[in-house]
């Protein structure tokens, strides 16, 4: 399909944003999932978040498994944050890309990170400075982009407006949640389309949950207008804790499947992503949602049985 990238970069989430919405797994299994994760081909991992353990207790161990990750050179780890002591905390460790989360969405602002997206938005420009200050890049990620469980419909234009005040700040890019999978393709095309009108030279990335079965859908939708650039989760691990019914980010393994099979290089070895979702669900002690997983790719092959039927 000519009109589709010729490669995407993937940001694999599952150890941070699959993790927090768990019950809170042994630190070196979340080492050992880095570590898998690490060696799939996968360019980038968002490896753990900075949040105060009472609001988050599944990433009270952040420090801890940061210093035991195997890190390869050839990937690039980055840590998510709330505010400017969590950033702080990051580049104390030793983080070169930090993203930092609010919501498009009021309510939803507050119940995570209680305080009103204005406030946040003020908060971030000083994180940007400090980020910036010690060489280090910062990524704005807004939330509930495509729509909040408690207030709806968020506007394009709000949300283009939550950007834009990020990019005046300094923001070095731009991401978009659909944080309760409320994205669907047209409104996929509406807000890319505002934005790269707003702010063409921005870089951009999505982050879609599969909560209504629009997942691949809108990766569609959004590399037909030339976004390559996408957080999924390894055997689709993840939701929001603050946010009813946000369950199922995107399968790292099905977004690759489909990809790859559509001519868009990923760098990923899908079998070995395969395996490291198979490891995340024997983590996590239940059955995850990624479709891949249990049937493989479309390249495996079941074997004929015998004359005998056997």
């Amino acid at each position: 399909m000519s009109d589709l990238p010729g490669a995407i970069s993937l940001r694999e989430v599952g150890p941070r944003d699959g993790l927090q919405n768990e019950a809170p797994v042994p630190t070196d299994a979340k080492v050992a999932l880095i570590d898998a994760l690490s060696r799939t081909g996968v360019s980038r991992i968002e490896a753990v978040s900075f949040v105060h353990p009472r609001a988050i207790p599944q990433m009270a161990d952040a420090d801890a498994v940061w210093a035991q990750v195997k890190r390869a050179d050839d990937v690039r780890y980055s840590a998510l944050v709330p505010n400017l002591r969590g950033a702080q905390r990051a580049l104390d460790a030793g983080f070169a890309e930090i993203e930092v989360v609010l919501s498009a969405s009021d309510t939803h602002n507050k119940r995570n990170i209680n305080r009103s997206t204005a406030e946040s938005l003020d908060d971030i420009a000083g994180v940007i400075d400090a980020v910036h200050a010690a060489g280090a890049t910062c990524q704005v990620i807004v939330a509930t982009a495509w729509g909040c469980p408690y207030e709806g419909d968020i506007p394009v234009e709000r949300v283009v407006g939550v950007a834009s005040r990020a990019v005046r700040d300094g923001a070095d890019s731009i991401a978009f949640g659909d944080t309760t999978g409320m994205a669907t393709p047209t409104r996929v095309e509406a807000l890319v389309g505002a934005v790269r009108s707003a702010h063409p030279e921005i870089g951009l990335n999505l982050h879609f949950h599969n909560t209504r079965g629009t997942g691949l859908a809108n990766v569609l939708a959004a590399l037909r207008l030339g976004v390559s650039d996408f957080d999924a989760s390894v055997g689709g691990l993840g939701g929001c804790p603050y946010a009813p019914g946000a369950s199922g980010n995107i399968a790292s393994e099905e977004l690759v499947h489909m990809v790859e099979d559509m001519g868009v290089a990923t760098g990923v070895d899908l079998e070995a992503m395969i395996e490291a979702a198979g490891e995340a669900e024997r983590m996590v002690g239940h059955t995850l949602p990624s479709q891949v997983l249990r049937a493989g790719p479309r390249t495996r092959r079941t074997p004929m049985p015998d004359a005998a039927g056997t």
